[in-house]
Protein backbone atom coordinates (compact mmCIF):
# COMPACT_ATOMS: atom_id res chain seq x y z
CA UNK A 1 0.00 0.00 0.00
CA UNK A 2 1.19 3.46 -0.76
CA UNK A 3 3.26 4.97 2.03
CA UNK A 4 3.49 1.76 4.06
CA UNK A 5 6.69 -0.07 4.95
CA UNK A 6 6.33 -3.82 5.30
CA UNK A 7 8.62 -5.75 7.61
CA UNK A 8 8.57 -9.22 6.17
CA UNK A 9 7.17 -11.40 3.43
CA UNK A 10 5.62 -14.83 3.83
CA UNK A 11 6.64 -17.31 1.17
CA UNK A 12 3.64 -18.42 -0.80
CA UNK A 13 3.04 -20.61 -3.86
CA UNK A 14 1.02 -17.86 -5.47
CA UNK A 15 1.68 -14.87 -7.72
CA UNK A 16 0.41 -12.55 -5.00
CA UNK A 17 2.90 -11.51 -2.34
CA UNK A 18 1.95 -11.75 1.33
CA UNK A 19 3.47 -9.37 3.84
CA UNK A 20 3.41 -9.78 7.62
CA UNK A 21 3.57 -6.71 9.81
CA UNK A 22 3.79 -6.22 13.55
CA UNK A 23 0.97 -3.74 14.11
CA UNK A 24 0.98 -2.69 17.74
CA UNK A 25 -1.05 0.12 19.22
CA UNK A 26 -2.57 2.59 16.76
CA UNK A 27 -0.86 1.00 13.75
CA UNK A 28 -3.24 -2.02 13.94
CA UNK A 29 -6.21 0.13 13.00
CA UNK A 30 -4.20 2.56 10.88
CA UNK A 31 -3.00 -0.13 8.50
CA UNK A 32 -6.42 -1.78 8.33
CA UNK A 33 -7.96 1.59 7.50
CA UNK A 34 -5.31 2.22 4.83
CA UNK A 35 -6.16 -1.10 3.22
CA UNK A 36 -9.88 -0.24 3.25
CA UNK A 37 -9.22 3.23 1.82
CA UNK A 38 -7.48 1.67 -1.16
CA UNK A 39 -10.41 -0.63 -1.90
CA UNK A 40 -9.09 -3.58 0.05
CA UNK A 41 -11.10 -6.12 1.96
CA UNK A 42 -10.76 -8.24 5.08
CA UNK A 43 -10.31 -11.97 4.56
CA UNK A 44 -10.00 -13.24 8.13
CA UNK A 45 -9.27 -12.48 11.78
CA UNK A 46 -7.90 -15.17 14.12
CA UNK A 47 -5.82 -15.60 17.23
CA UNK A 48 -2.84 -17.69 18.27
CA UNK A 49 -1.25 -18.28 21.67
CA UNK A 50 2.54 -18.29 21.83
CA UNK A 51 5.03 -17.39 24.52
CA UNK A 52 3.54 -15.04 27.08
CA UNK A 53 0.19 -14.33 25.51
CA UNK A 54 -2.18 -14.25 22.58
CA UNK A 55 -1.56 -12.56 19.25
CA UNK A 56 -4.42 -11.54 16.99
CA UNK A 57 -4.00 -11.62 13.20
CA UNK A 58 -5.95 -9.86 10.46
CA UNK A 59 -5.50 -10.79 6.79
CA UNK A 60 -6.38 -7.91 4.48
CA UNK A 61 -6.29 -8.03 0.68
CA UNK A 62 -5.56 -5.14 -1.66
CA UNK A 63 -4.50 -4.88 -5.29
CA UNK A 64 -0.83 -5.78 -4.70
CA UNK A 65 -1.43 -8.82 -2.48
CA UNK A 66 -2.26 -9.77 1.10
CA UNK A 67 -1.23 -7.97 4.27
CA UNK A 68 -1.27 -10.00 7.49
CA UNK A 69 -1.32 -7.72 10.52
CA UNK A 70 -0.32 -9.06 13.90
CA UNK A 71 -0.98 -7.36 17.22
CA UNK A 72 -0.43 -8.48 20.80
CA UNK A 73 -3.40 -9.12 23.06
CA UNK A 74 -1.26 -9.97 26.09
CA UNK A 75 -3.46 -7.76 28.27
CA UNK A 76 -6.55 -9.69 27.16
CA UNK A 77 -7.81 -7.01 24.76
CA UNK A 78 -7.39 -5.83 21.19
CA UNK A 79 -8.87 -3.02 19.12
CA UNK A 80 -11.94 -3.71 17.00
CA UNK A 81 -11.82 -3.45 13.21
CA UNK A 82 -15.59 -3.85 12.81
CA UNK A 83 -16.17 -0.17 12.02
CA UNK A 84 -13.65 -0.49 9.17
CA UNK A 85 -14.68 -3.97 8.01
CA UNK A 86 -18.18 -4.90 9.29
CA UNK A 87 -17.56 -8.60 8.64
CA UNK A 88 -14.90 -8.50 11.37
CA UNK A 89 -17.50 -8.41 14.16
CA UNK A 90 -18.34 -12.13 14.31
CA UNK A 91 -14.73 -13.16 13.72
CA UNK A 92 -13.69 -11.05 16.70
CA UNK A 93 -16.38 -12.61 18.86
CA UNK A 94 -15.07 -16.03 17.81
CA UNK A 95 -11.53 -15.04 18.84
CA UNK A 96 -12.88 -14.36 22.32
CA UNK A 97 -14.73 -17.69 22.42
CA UNK A 98 -11.60 -19.58 21.40
CA UNK A 99 -8.85 -17.71 23.24
CA UNK A 100 -10.45 -15.44 25.84
CA UNK A 101 -9.20 -12.10 24.51
CA UNK A 102 -11.91 -9.48 24.30
CA UNK A 103 -12.68 -6.83 21.74
CA UNK A 104 -14.91 -4.29 23.50
CA UNK A 105 -18.60 -5.08 23.65
CA UNK A 106 -18.30 -7.64 20.84
CA UNK A 107 -16.92 -10.13 23.36
CA UNK A 108 -20.01 -9.96 25.55
CA UNK A 109 -22.11 -12.19 23.31
CA UNK A 110 -20.53 -15.52 22.34
CA UNK A 111 -20.50 -16.64 18.75
CA UNK A 112 -19.18 -20.18 18.43
CA UNK A 113 -19.51 -21.09 22.09
CA UNK A 114 -22.86 -22.35 23.36
CA UNK A 115 -21.58 -23.13 26.85
CA UNK A 116 -21.32 -26.83 26.08
CA UNK A 117 -17.55 -27.16 26.34
CA UNK A 118 -14.92 -25.67 28.65
CA UNK A 119 -13.92 -22.10 27.82
CA UNK A 120 -11.13 -20.99 25.49
CA UNK A 121 -10.22 -24.32 23.82
CA UNK A 122 -7.37 -22.88 21.75
CA UNK A 123 -5.44 -21.98 24.88
CA UNK A 124 -2.43 -24.25 25.41
CA UNK A 125 -3.63 -24.86 28.97
CA UNK A 126 -6.98 -26.23 27.79
CA UNK A 127 -7.73 -29.67 29.22
CA UNK A 128 -10.58 -31.44 27.38
CA UNK A 129 -10.70 -34.12 30.09
CA UNK A 130 -11.34 -31.63 32.90
CA UNK A 131 -14.71 -31.68 34.65
CA UNK A 132 -17.07 -29.10 33.24
CA UNK A 133 -20.63 -28.25 34.22
CA UNK A 134 -22.78 -27.15 31.29
CA UNK A 135 -24.98 -24.21 32.16
CA UNK A 136 -28.17 -23.26 30.41
CA UNK A 137 -27.27 -20.61 27.88
CA UNK A 138 -29.08 -17.27 27.78
CA UNK A 139 -28.32 -15.70 24.42
CA UNK A 140 -29.58 -12.18 23.85
CA UNK A 141 -31.33 -12.03 20.49
CA UNK A 142 -32.24 -8.60 19.17
CA UNK A 143 -36.01 -8.15 18.97
CA UNK A 144 -38.24 -5.81 17.00
CA UNK A 145 -41.35 -4.45 18.67
CA UNK A 146 -44.44 -2.79 17.27
CA UNK A 147 -48.04 -3.39 16.27
CA UNK A 148 -48.44 -6.56 14.26
CA UNK A 149 -44.84 -7.69 14.72
CA UNK A 150 -44.31 -11.29 15.67
CA UNK A 151 -41.35 -13.65 15.83
CA UNK A 152 -40.67 -16.91 14.01
CA UNK A 153 -37.88 -19.17 15.24
CA UNK A 154 -36.47 -21.69 12.75
CA UNK A 155 -33.93 -24.36 13.71
CA UNK A 156 -31.34 -25.20 14.78
CA UNK A 157 -32.72 -28.63 13.86
CA UNK A 158 -34.32 -28.56 10.43
CA UNK A 159 -36.82 -30.78 8.70
CA UNK A 160 -34.50 -31.51 5.77
CA UNK A 161 -30.99 -32.97 5.67
CA UNK A 162 -29.20 -29.79 6.60
CA UNK A 163 -26.58 -28.84 9.16
CA UNK A 164 -27.80 -27.01 12.29
CA UNK A 165 -28.28 -23.28 12.34
CA UNK A 166 -30.84 -21.08 14.08
CA UNK A 167 -32.73 -18.25 12.33
CA UNK A 168 -34.85 -15.76 14.26
CA UNK A 169 -37.29 -13.81 12.03
CA UNK A 170 -39.18 -10.67 13.03
CA UNK A 171 -42.13 -10.31 10.66
CA UNK A 172 -45.29 -8.38 9.95
CA UNK A 173 -47.65 -10.73 8.20
CA UNK A 174 -45.42 -12.56 5.75
CA UNK A 175 -42.92 -9.72 5.24
CA UNK A 176 -39.55 -10.04 6.98
CA UNK A 177 -38.49 -6.98 8.99
CA UNK A 178 -35.34 -8.48 10.44
CA UNK A 179 -33.42 -11.73 10.59
CA UNK A 180 -30.82 -12.71 13.15
CA UNK A 181 -28.70 -15.82 12.80
CA UNK A 182 -27.16 -17.97 15.50
CA UNK A 183 -24.53 -20.44 14.38
CA UNK A 184 -21.89 -22.52 16.13
CA UNK A 185 -23.99 -25.66 16.60
CA UNK A 186 -21.68 -27.58 14.25
CA UNK A 187 -18.49 -26.72 16.11
CA UNK A 188 -16.14 -29.69 15.80
CA UNK A 189 -12.90 -28.45 17.35
CA UNK A 190 -10.99 -28.87 14.09
CA UNK A 191 -8.48 -26.10 14.71
CA UNK A 192 -7.70 -27.63 18.11
CA UNK A 193 -7.38 -31.05 16.50
CA UNK A 194 -4.63 -29.74 14.20
CA UNK A 195 -2.38 -29.06 17.19
CA UNK A 196 0.34 -31.67 17.60
CA UNK A 197 -0.25 -33.37 14.25
CA UNK A 198 2.54 -33.78 11.77
CA UNK A 199 2.08 -31.70 8.60
CA UNK A 200 1.32 -34.86 6.64
CA UNK A 201 -1.38 -35.86 9.17
CA UNK A 202 -2.76 -32.33 9.03
CA UNK A 203 -3.39 -32.69 5.31
CA UNK A 204 -5.89 -35.49 6.01
CA UNK A 205 -7.73 -33.30 8.49
CA UNK A 206 -7.77 -30.29 6.14
CA UNK A 207 -9.56 -32.37 3.52
CA UNK A 208 -12.35 -33.03 6.03
CA UNK A 209 -13.06 -29.46 7.14
CA UNK A 210 -16.00 -29.08 4.76
CA UNK A 211 -17.14 -31.96 2.58
CA UNK A 212 -18.22 -29.86 -0.38
CA UNK A 213 -14.89 -28.00 -0.46
CA UNK A 214 -12.43 -30.81 0.19
CA UNK A 215 -10.30 -29.85 -2.84
CA UNK A 216 -10.22 -26.16 -1.92
CA UNK A 217 -9.15 -26.79 1.68
CA UNK A 218 -6.69 -29.51 0.68
CA UNK A 219 -5.05 -27.19 -1.84
CA UNK A 220 -4.93 -24.19 0.50
CA UNK A 221 -3.37 -26.36 3.23
CA UNK A 222 -0.84 -27.89 0.85
CA UNK A 223 0.00 -24.44 -0.50
CA UNK A 224 0.62 -23.14 3.01
CA UNK A 225 2.93 -26.03 3.87
CA UNK A 226 4.76 -25.85 0.54
CA UNK A 227 5.29 -22.12 1.01
CA UNK A 228 6.58 -22.68 4.53
CA UNK A 229 9.07 -25.31 3.33
CA UNK A 230 10.03 -23.61 0.07
CA UNK A 231 8.67 -26.43 -2.12
CA UNK A 232 7.42 -25.85 -5.67
CA UNK A 233 5.13 -28.45 -7.21
CA UNK A 234 5.54 -29.65 -10.77
CA UNK A 235 3.59 -28.20 -13.68
CA UNK A 236 1.75 -31.48 -14.14
CA UNK A 237 0.74 -31.57 -10.48
CA UNK A 238 -0.51 -27.97 -10.54
CA UNK A 239 -2.59 -28.65 -13.65
CA UNK A 240 -4.10 -31.75 -12.05
CA UNK A 241 -4.93 -29.66 -8.98
CA UNK A 242 -6.66 -27.14 -11.21
CA UNK A 243 -8.73 -29.85 -12.87
CA UNK A 244 -9.77 -31.20 -9.47
CA UNK A 245 -10.78 -27.76 -8.19
CA UNK A 246 -12.83 -26.97 -11.29
CA UNK A 247 -14.58 -30.34 -11.09
CA UNK A 248 -15.46 -29.59 -7.47
CA UNK A 249 -16.77 -26.17 -8.52
CA UNK A 250 -18.92 -27.65 -11.28
CA UNK A 251 -20.37 -30.40 -9.07
CA UNK A 252 -21.44 -27.90 -6.42
CA UNK A 253 -22.93 -25.47 -8.92
CA UNK A 254 -24.90 -28.28 -10.55
CA UNK A 255 -26.31 -29.30 -7.17
CA UNK A 256 -27.23 -25.71 -6.34
CA UNK A 257 -28.96 -25.06 -9.66
CA UNK A 258 -31.04 -28.17 -9.24
CA UNK A 259 -31.94 -27.32 -5.64
CA UNK A 260 -32.86 -23.74 -6.59
CA UNK A 261 -35.20 -25.03 -9.26
CA UNK A 262 -36.76 -27.43 -6.76
CA UNK A 263 -37.19 -24.69 -4.13
CA UNK A 264 -39.10 -22.71 -6.73
CA UNK A 265 -41.40 -25.67 -7.47
CA UNK A 266 -39.57 -26.91 -10.57
CA UNK A 267 -38.57 -30.45 -9.65
CA UNK A 268 -37.62 -31.18 -13.26
CA UNK A 269 -34.56 -28.97 -12.78
CA UNK A 270 -33.48 -30.90 -9.69
CA UNK A 271 -33.80 -34.20 -11.51
CA UNK A 272 -31.84 -33.10 -14.56
CA UNK A 273 -29.00 -31.38 -12.74
CA UNK A 274 -28.74 -34.29 -10.30
CA UNK A 275 -28.22 -36.72 -13.18
CA UNK A 276 -25.43 -34.58 -14.67
CA UNK A 277 -23.77 -34.20 -11.27
CA UNK A 278 -24.02 -37.91 -10.50
CA UNK A 279 -22.37 -38.77 -13.81
CA UNK A 280 -19.51 -36.39 -13.00
CA UNK A 281 -19.07 -37.88 -9.53
CA UNK A 282 -18.87 -41.35 -11.03
CA UNK A 283 -16.25 -40.13 -13.49
CA UNK A 284 -14.27 -38.70 -10.58
CA UNK A 285 -14.50 -42.04 -8.77
CA UNK A 286 -13.39 -43.94 -11.87
CA UNK A 287 -10.34 -41.82 -12.67
CA UNK A 288 -9.34 -40.24 -9.35
CA UNK A 289 -10.56 -42.86 -6.87
CA UNK A 290 -13.05 -40.72 -4.91
CA UNK A 291 -16.40 -39.17 -5.77
CA UNK A 292 -15.66 -35.99 -3.83
CA UNK A 293 -11.94 -36.00 -4.70
CA UNK A 294 -10.81 -36.36 -1.09
CA UNK A 295 -7.11 -36.82 -0.21
CA UNK A 296 -5.95 -36.43 -3.82
CA UNK A 297 -4.25 -33.07 -3.32
CA UNK A 298 -1.39 -33.70 -0.90
CA UNK A 299 1.58 -31.60 0.19
CA UNK A 300 4.10 -31.70 -2.63
CA UNK A 301 1.63 -32.48 -5.42
CA UNK A 302 -1.16 -35.00 -5.97
CA UNK A 303 -1.58 -38.62 -4.96
CA UNK A 304 -3.32 -39.78 -8.16
CA UNK A 305 -2.26 -39.33 -11.77
CA UNK A 306 -4.34 -39.87 -14.91
CA UNK A 307 -3.32 -41.58 -18.14
CA UNK A 308 -4.12 -40.50 -21.69
CA UNK A 309 -7.33 -42.56 -21.81
CA UNK A 310 -8.65 -40.94 -18.62
CA UNK A 311 -7.75 -37.51 -19.99
CA UNK A 312 -9.71 -38.22 -23.16
CA UNK A 313 -12.74 -39.36 -21.14
CA UNK A 314 -12.69 -36.23 -18.97
CA UNK A 315 -12.25 -34.04 -22.05
CA UNK A 316 -15.23 -35.66 -23.77
CA UNK A 317 -17.34 -35.38 -20.62
CA UNK A 318 -16.73 -31.62 -20.54
CA UNK A 319 -18.20 -31.26 -24.02
CA UNK A 320 -21.23 -33.38 -23.14
CA UNK A 321 -21.90 -31.53 -19.88
CA UNK A 322 -21.60 -28.18 -21.65
CA UNK A 323 -24.32 -29.07 -24.15
CA UNK A 324 -26.69 -30.29 -21.42
CA UNK A 325 -26.11 -27.22 -19.25
CA UNK A 326 -26.76 -24.86 -22.17
CA UNK A 327 -30.11 -26.57 -22.82
CA UNK A 328 -31.08 -26.37 -19.14
CA UNK A 329 -30.04 -22.73 -18.95
CA UNK A 330 -32.42 -21.91 -21.78
CA UNK A 331 -35.21 -23.85 -20.05
CA UNK A 332 -34.61 -21.95 -16.80
CA UNK A 333 -34.56 -18.60 -18.61
CA UNK A 334 -37.82 -19.34 -20.45
CA UNK A 335 -39.71 -20.70 -17.44
CA UNK A 336 -42.04 -17.95 -16.25
CA UNK A 337 -42.63 -19.51 -12.85
CA UNK A 338 -38.92 -19.76 -12.09
CA UNK A 339 -38.14 -16.25 -13.23
CA UNK A 340 -41.04 -14.90 -11.17
CA UNK A 341 -39.48 -16.46 -8.07
CA UNK A 342 -35.87 -15.58 -8.94
CA UNK A 343 -36.07 -11.98 -10.16
CA UNK A 344 -35.82 -9.24 -7.50
CA UNK A 345 -35.81 -11.86 -4.71
CA UNK A 346 -33.13 -11.63 -2.02
CA UNK A 347 -31.50 -8.62 -3.64
CA UNK A 348 -28.20 -7.25 -2.35
CA UNK A 349 -27.29 -3.92 -3.92
CA UNK A 350 -23.68 -3.51 -5.02
CA UNK A 351 -23.01 -0.70 -2.53
CA UNK A 352 -24.21 -2.81 0.40
CA UNK A 353 -22.26 -5.80 -0.88
CA UNK A 354 -19.07 -3.76 -0.93
CA UNK A 355 -19.61 -2.27 2.54
CA UNK A 356 -20.35 -5.65 4.15
CA UNK A 357 -17.56 -7.48 2.33
CA UNK A 358 -19.73 -9.88 0.34
CA UNK A 359 -17.29 -12.16 -1.43
CA UNK A 360 -17.00 -15.06 -3.82
CA UNK A 361 -19.85 -16.08 -6.09
CA UNK A 362 -22.44 -14.07 -4.14
CA UNK A 363 -20.23 -10.98 -4.30
CA UNK A 364 -19.67 -11.30 -8.04
CA UNK A 365 -23.45 -11.49 -8.52
CA UNK A 366 -23.72 -8.06 -6.84
CA UNK A 367 -20.92 -6.43 -8.84
CA UNK A 368 -18.47 -6.84 -5.95
CA UNK A 369 -15.94 -8.48 -8.20
CA UNK A 370 -13.05 -10.56 -6.94
CA UNK A 371 -11.73 -13.93 -8.03
CA UNK A 372 -8.28 -15.03 -6.97
CA UNK A 373 -7.87 -17.02 -10.17
CA UNK A 374 -7.90 -13.71 -12.05
CA UNK A 375 -6.89 -11.09 -9.46
CA UNK A 376 -3.95 -12.96 -7.92
CA UNK A 377 -3.50 -16.03 -10.11
CA UNK A 378 -1.62 -19.00 -8.72
CA UNK A 379 -0.34 -21.91 -10.80
CA UNK A 380 -1.84 -23.08 -13.07
CA UNK A 381 -4.26 -20.16 -13.43
CA UNK A 382 -1.40 -17.78 -14.17
CA UNK A 383 -1.15 -19.54 -17.54
CA UNK A 384 -4.86 -19.86 -18.35
CA UNK A 385 -6.53 -16.45 -18.41
CA UNK A 386 -9.70 -16.94 -16.35
CA UNK A 387 -12.84 -15.10 -17.44
CA UNK A 388 -14.53 -13.92 -14.23
CA UNK A 389 -18.31 -14.47 -14.09
CA UNK A 390 -20.11 -11.35 -12.83
CA UNK A 391 -23.59 -9.86 -12.68
CA UNK A 392 -25.11 -6.57 -11.56
CA UNK A 393 -28.55 -7.76 -10.41
CA UNK A 394 -27.67 -8.94 -6.90
CA UNK A 395 -30.78 -11.14 -6.63
CA UNK A 396 -31.42 -14.88 -6.81
CA UNK A 397 -31.57 -14.64 -10.60
CA UNK A 398 -28.11 -13.05 -10.67
CA UNK A 399 -26.64 -15.73 -8.44
CA UNK A 400 -28.19 -18.37 -10.72
CA UNK A 401 -26.70 -16.66 -13.77
CA UNK A 402 -23.23 -16.52 -12.23
CA UNK A 403 -23.42 -20.25 -11.48
CA UNK A 404 -24.24 -21.05 -15.09
CA UNK A 405 -21.39 -18.85 -16.33
CA UNK A 406 -18.92 -20.41 -13.91
CA UNK A 407 -19.84 -23.94 -14.94
CA UNK A 408 -19.19 -23.10 -18.58
CA UNK A 409 -15.90 -21.38 -17.75
CA UNK A 410 -14.77 -24.28 -15.55
CA UNK A 411 -15.49 -26.73 -18.36
CA UNK A 412 -13.36 -24.59 -20.69
CA UNK A 413 -10.56 -24.42 -18.13
CA UNK A 414 -10.52 -28.19 -17.62
CA UNK A 415 -10.19 -28.79 -21.34
CA UNK A 416 -7.46 -26.18 -21.60
CA UNK A 417 -5.54 -27.77 -18.72
CA UNK A 418 -5.81 -31.21 -20.29
CA UNK A 419 -4.50 -29.85 -23.59
CA UNK A 420 -1.43 -28.26 -21.98
CA UNK A 421 -0.69 -31.20 -19.65
CA UNK A 422 3.02 -32.11 -19.86
CA UNK A 423 4.71 -35.30 -18.81
CA UNK A 424 6.42 -35.24 -15.43
CA UNK A 425 6.30 -36.10 -11.78
CA UNK A 426 3.13 -35.53 -9.80
CA UNK A 427 4.45 -35.54 -6.22
CA UNK A 428 7.53 -34.31 -4.40
CA UNK A 429 8.98 -34.66 -0.93
CA UNK A 430 8.23 -32.19 1.86
CA UNK A 431 11.22 -31.65 4.14
CA UNK A 432 10.83 -31.12 7.88
CA UNK A 433 10.70 -27.39 8.49
CA UNK A 434 9.46 -24.76 10.91
CA UNK A 435 7.84 -21.38 10.42
CA UNK A 436 4.69 -19.69 9.11
CA UNK A 437 3.00 -20.26 5.75
CA UNK A 438 -0.21 -19.26 4.04
CA UNK A 439 -2.33 -20.84 1.31
CA UNK A 440 -5.05 -18.99 -0.53
CA UNK A 441 -7.29 -20.43 -3.27
CA UNK A 442 -10.64 -19.69 -4.93
CA UNK A 443 -13.13 -22.34 -3.88
CA UNK A 444 -16.62 -22.59 -5.30
CA UNK A 445 -18.05 -20.24 -2.64
CA UNK A 446 -15.10 -17.85 -2.69
CA UNK A 447 -11.62 -17.51 -1.25
CA UNK A 448 -10.38 -20.14 1.19
CA UNK A 449 -7.43 -19.22 3.41
CA UNK A 450 -5.29 -21.59 5.47
CA UNK A 451 -2.39 -20.44 7.63
CA UNK A 452 0.06 -22.79 9.33
CA UNK A 453 2.50 -22.43 12.20
CA UNK A 454 4.85 -25.43 12.36
CA UNK A 455 7.45 -25.96 15.06
CA UNK A 456 9.88 -28.88 15.34
CA UNK A 457 8.00 -30.98 12.84
CA UNK A 458 4.50 -30.63 14.34
CA UNK A 459 1.66 -28.15 13.87
CA UNK A 460 1.47 -25.53 16.59
CA UNK A 461 -1.48 -23.64 15.08
CA UNK A 462 -3.56 -24.01 11.93
CA UNK A 463 -6.24 -21.54 10.96
CA UNK A 464 -8.78 -22.25 8.21
CA UNK A 465 -11.15 -19.60 6.90
CA UNK A 466 -14.27 -20.12 4.79
CA UNK A 467 -15.86 -17.28 2.77
CA UNK A 468 -19.14 -18.03 4.55
CA UNK A 469 -17.82 -15.91 7.45
CA UNK A 470 -18.19 -12.84 5.24
CA UNK A 471 -21.44 -13.87 3.62
CA UNK A 472 -23.63 -15.16 6.46
CA UNK A 473 -24.19 -11.60 7.82
CA UNK A 474 -25.21 -10.38 4.35
CA UNK A 475 -27.93 -13.02 4.17
CA UNK A 476 -29.63 -11.22 7.06
CA UNK A 477 -29.93 -8.13 4.86
CA UNK A 478 -30.84 -10.01 1.67
CA UNK A 479 -34.04 -11.39 3.22
CA UNK A 480 -35.38 -8.05 4.52
CA UNK A 481 -38.57 -7.04 2.71
CA UNK A 482 -39.10 -10.50 1.25
CA UNK A 483 -41.75 -12.93 2.38
CA UNK A 484 -40.90 -15.74 4.79
CA UNK A 485 -41.66 -18.38 2.14
CA UNK A 486 -38.82 -17.02 -0.02
CA UNK A 487 -36.17 -17.50 2.67
CA UNK A 488 -35.27 -21.10 1.69
CA UNK A 489 -34.78 -19.95 -1.89
CA UNK A 490 -32.65 -16.95 -0.88
CA UNK A 491 -30.66 -19.07 1.55
CA UNK A 492 -29.96 -21.70 -1.10
CA UNK A 493 -28.90 -19.04 -3.62
CA UNK A 494 -26.04 -18.16 -1.24
CA UNK A 495 -25.44 -21.80 -0.17
CA UNK A 496 -23.23 -20.92 2.77
CA UNK A 497 -21.35 -23.45 4.86
CA UNK A 498 -22.16 -24.30 8.44
CA UNK A 499 -19.36 -26.82 8.67
CA UNK A 500 -16.71 -24.49 7.25
CA UNK A 501 -17.83 -21.76 9.63
CA UNK A 502 -18.20 -23.72 12.85
CA UNK A 503 -14.64 -25.01 13.13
Amino acid sequence: MNGMNFEGMVKMACAAPIWTVEAEGASWRKMAQACSDQGGRLVSIWGSEAGKGVSVFAACVFSEGMLILRCSAADGKFESLADIFPCAARMQRAVHDMLGVRCGEEGERPWLSHGLWPPFPLRKSYDPSADFVCEEESYRFVSVEGEGVHEIAVGPVHAGIIEPGHFRFQVVGEKVLRLEERLGYKHKGIEKAFEGLTPREGAKLAARISGDSTVAYSWAYAMALEALCGVTVSTRASLLRGILLERERIANHLADLGALGNDAGFSFGLAQFSVIREDMLRTSKAHFGHRLLMDIIVPGGVSVDIDAKAGEAIFAECAAVREKVLVLREIYADHTGLQDRFLATGKVESGLAARLGLTGLAGRASRNVSDLREDHPYAPYDRLGVSMATHHGGDVAARVSVRFDEILESLRLIRAMLEMMPEGETAGEIPECSGFGAGWVEGFRGEVLVTLEVEKGVIRRAHAHDPSWQNWPVLEFAVIGNIVADFPLINKSFNLSYSGHDL
